[in-house]
């Protein structure tokens, strides 16, 4: 006779189970398997003693996928199931040398990172790590890293539920601010007309945007693929090949003075910057390079309809009423030019600018989504990963960035000094990220090792933001 524990058990269970999104499917498969690292650097050694209540009794409530691990049911349905997490098999202290340099320090942490990357999630239990570095590198005295199975939820869900671990250091009781989005005004009444005239016009737009759009995407998933080149390897499993991850800063001010200047998005400098970087670094390692190979980048979109929050609450408040993952790609190509030392970098800015906003505003990405539910209900979601790891492997790079507190924030009343976060398992020589923290922008790089010669890279994306800083402050 089964107890009453028994029975209260399964009665959870069936509470918290909750079938697998597709996406969720497709991002766990043989195909893909894809993570994020997220790091945060402390201030002070962090207190080993507080990790397993702290994990009890905050990051387990947020959600019950932090306690689940991902099953098939009798009719071949993926399900999230309720288990028993034993904190000790998600916990990892590395163990190294005493009493050796920061220096040194920084390399035993890269490889580290390169060992969590290339690392699989036991699929047994709930798929989440956090490893507690507690070495003094020359950015922390202290390094917190979590690793997350993308299935748990995109990078904005999963940020939003490590943030809500967090509390700020000048006003504990206060919510966490973030930088506000920016609001469109409501037109007034004498504007109707004219605004009907410009939707009409604008319709006709999307619908010819859509057309060619989503007919370059389709092109682009099936037969065009971007030229190998000094950050495209081109070899088969990149993404189980051992990978350095770097990071730079760049100002958060500069950056806006920019897009202030351009009357373009803090999103369209950083993308141009990148691309004219990216373009910088070919030509510089490569005397081969014309500067005219193809290459694109696979620009991660949210697709969750953005309220103007401004705080941690609301943040989380917006991704819990769409979990999972809701994002997309965008591949917008790197322009091209014979001589990058002398192209103008404020056209890397507008042209990336113009494509994205044509992507977004079409109907490509709807109908993209459509044509992967097909492709499921004909060939089932392995056969999906594989179409979706075909299509992203044929472009160059990867750029997803996340926007982050204004202020000084705490992790388990440790206060961090940066942090930043890298998705692993991508097919990608180079993957580029994006978060802001008090004032600043880091800007991390995950590069192929052996390939990819990450110091000449981090000189060529500071040598494109000094001249695209310049060229701006010099416009009229």
């Amino acid at each position: 006779m089964e107890s009453i524990q028994d029975k209260k058990h399964e009665e959870e269970e069936e509470i918290v189970a909750e079938p697998v999104s597709p996406t969720g499917q497709y991002i766990n498969s043989s195909a893909l398997s894809l993570s994020i690292i997220a790091i945060l650097e402390l201030e002070i050694p962090f207190d080993e003693s507080l990790t397993f209540p702290f994990l009890q009794d905050l990051l387990l409530r947020l959600n019950p996928r932090f306690s689940s691990v991902m099953v098939t049911d009798d009719h071949g349905v993926k399900q999230w199931k309720r288990v028993e997490v034993k904190l000790k098999d998600h916990v990892k202290i590395p163990s190294f040398p005493m009493d050796v340099s920061k220096e040194r320090y920084d390399m035993y942490l890269d490889d580290y990172l390169s060992e969590i990357a290339n690392a699989e999630l036991p699929k047994e239990q709930p798929l989440w790590e956090l490893h507690i570095f507690k070495y003094p590198t020359s950015n922390a005295t202290g390094t917190i890293i979590f690793k997350l199975h993308h299935a748990l939820g995109d990078g904005f869900y999963l940020m939003g539920i490590l943030f809500s671990c967090c509390n700020s250091v000048d006003n504990p009781s206060n919510p966490i601010m973030l930088p506000s989005l920016r609001s469109r005004s409501k037109p007034s009444d004498h504007d109707i007309t004219y605004n009907i005239r410009k939707l009409v016009k604008r319709f006709r737009f999307m619908l010819l945007d859509t057309a060619s759009v989503f007919a370059w995407t389709c092109r682009k998933c099936s037969i065009v693929e971007d030229d190998k080149t000094p950050i495209r390897s081109g070899n088969e499993g990149v993404e189980f090949r051992p990978m350095a991850i770097s990071t730079i800063n760049f100002s958060l001010d500069h950056i806006k003075q920019i897009k202030n200047k351009l009357a373009v998005t803090v999103n369209d400098v950083i993308t141009g910057i990148v691309l004219y970087g990216t373009r910088l670094y070919m030509q510089n390692v490569s005397s081969e390079d014309s500067g005219m190979t193809k290459s694109s980048a696979a620009i991660l979109v949210n697709t969750r309809a953005f309220n103007n929050y401004q705080t941690i609450e609301k943040m989380a408040s917006s991704a819990k009423s769409l979990p999972g993952n809701q994002f997309a790609f965008i591949h917008v190509s790197t322009p091209k030019t014979t001589d990058v030392e002398l192209a103008d970098p404020l056209e890397f800015i507008h042209k990336a600018k113009k494509r994205i906003q044509k992507q977004r505003s079409s109907l490509a990405l709807h109908l993209t989504g459509k044509l992967l539910k097909i492709i499921t209900k004909l060939r089932g979601p392995e056969a999906t990963a594989q179409y979706i790891h075909g299509t992203i492997r044929k472009s160059s790079f990867g750029i997803s960035n996340m926007i982050g507190p204004i202020e000084h924030i705490a992790f388990a009343n440790h206060p961090c000094k940066g942090m930043y976060f890298m998705p692993v398992g991508v097919p990608y020589s180079l993957n580029i990220t994006v978060l802001s923290y008090m004032g600043n922008v880091r800007v991390a790089l995950g590069t192929e090792k052996g390939f990819i010669n990450h110091p000449v890279l981090i000189n060529c994306l500071e040598k494109a933001f000094d001249r695209t800083f310049a060229a701006a402050l010099a416009t009229s």
